[in-house]
């Protein structure tokens, strides 16, 4: 599940999303096509359930991470230690990733490193707390966030979930002295760790006895996804992905839980374990692959093959639309390759 959702990211920062949405304009494909981007505001995207996902799956690991290390006899300070550690060199990529601009350098606290830094620690903090106790701190995390939007009353950003002039926005002028144009704040992490926290708990399931963990599974995705749906239909809490409202938290929650389910019932409980090496490859690098598309492809490895492949297709005469999507595709079966190859040499980059 980590691979599909690094290799959806991967793809995407081919350009390949934009390439299909715009050449699909007024055809019956382009409602599939805008799916693969975030949603402009109020609203639900399936793109915009790739970080949650992302965050949850983070959490899962962490689980197999520290299971592994009780039965290695390694103690929780030193684990806190790592945990500590690990957490420092996240938001330093998260960080480094924004920082090199075109017109300088730049602090920036919106990537998702950035956010999986504090989401990840306080996922460790309460990670020996019983299940109640722990569903508990994921409440109290969203009433914080709620009341954050809602009863701060700052002048001009007293609207709490209107863009460019709600609480994150403001916390953004103090941390940054800048607000994100597309509407992303840096609060976020207080909200989606309760994704962490929740991939940490179905992590500590799936590693248990229960031989209910299907329909556990299930029942807590179809709770979390009737709650948020239900806050947002009657006005109580609209569906922002931008500022990860209560609701979006919620909705997007149930749905990983979800996805997590059916991949868990279909690769272990039904043994369907063939043709995955292609997303495994990639989900066992997959901190190496993010940083690799984000600073290395975004800012030369895209440009550069590119040139070669669209000079190549342009003396071809291959039509521009369909060129660009070859290109895009070009990129990713390299980067895939570049996986590959690093997994054959049994080199995994990890924090």
């Amino acid at each position: 599940m980590r691979g599909a959702i690094m290799v959806l990211l991967a793809l995407e920062s081919t350009h390949l999303y934009e390439h299909l949405e715009k050449d699909t304009e007024n055809t019956p494909l382009h409602a599939i096509a805008i799916q693969f981007s975030h949603h402009p505001w109020h609203g639900l995207h399936a793109w915009d359930l790739v970080q949650p996902a992302f965050m949850f799956m983070a959490g899962a690991a962490m689980a197999f991470s520290l299971h592994r290390q009780q039965q290695q006899g390694i103690s929780w300070n030193q684990s806190f230690r790592k945990a500590l550690k690990r957490s420092g060199w996240l938001f330093f990529w998260g960080v480094l990733d924004y920082a090199v601009r075109p017109g300088g350098l730049s602090f920036e606290l919106w990537d998702v490193l950035t956010q999986l830094s504090f989401t990840s620690l306080v996922a460790f903090l309460i990670f020996r707390w019983s299940v109640p106790a722990q569903v508990a701190t994921c409440a109290g995390l969203l009433v914080l966030t709620e009341i954050g939007y809602r009863f701060t009353h700052i002048p001009g950003f007293d609207q709490p979930f209107t863009d460019q002039h709600n609480f994150g926005n403001y916390i953004d002028l103090l941390l940054m002295n800048k607000i994100n144009k597309g509407g992303w704040v840096a609060i976020n992490c207080i909200p989606t760790s309760v994704h962490t926290i929740a991939g940490a708990l179905a992590g500590k399931l799936l590693l248990g006895p229960s031989t209910h963990k299907v329909r556990t599974l299930l029942g807590w995705s179809a709770a979390c996804l009737l709650l948020g749906y239900t806050m947002d239909a009657t006005g109580l809490t609209p569906i922002i992905k931008r500022i990860a409202t209560s609701s979006f938290t919620i909705v997007s929650l149930g749905w990983c839980l979800l996805i997590l389910a059916a991949c868990y019932w279909w690769i272990d409980v039904r043994n369907h374990r063939r043709r995955l090496l292609f997303f495994t490859i990639v989900g066992m690098n997959s901190l190496f692959i993010y940083l690799f598309f984000e600073i290395v492809g975004d800012r030369w490895f895209t440009a550069y093959i590119g040139a070669i492949t669209n000079g190549l297709m342009g003396m071809a005469h291959i039509p521009t639309a369909i060129a660009a999507i070859i290109t895009s595709l070009t990129v990713f079966g390299l980067e895939w390759y570049l996986c590959y190859f690093l997994y054959r040499k049994k080199i995994f980059f990890k924090l």
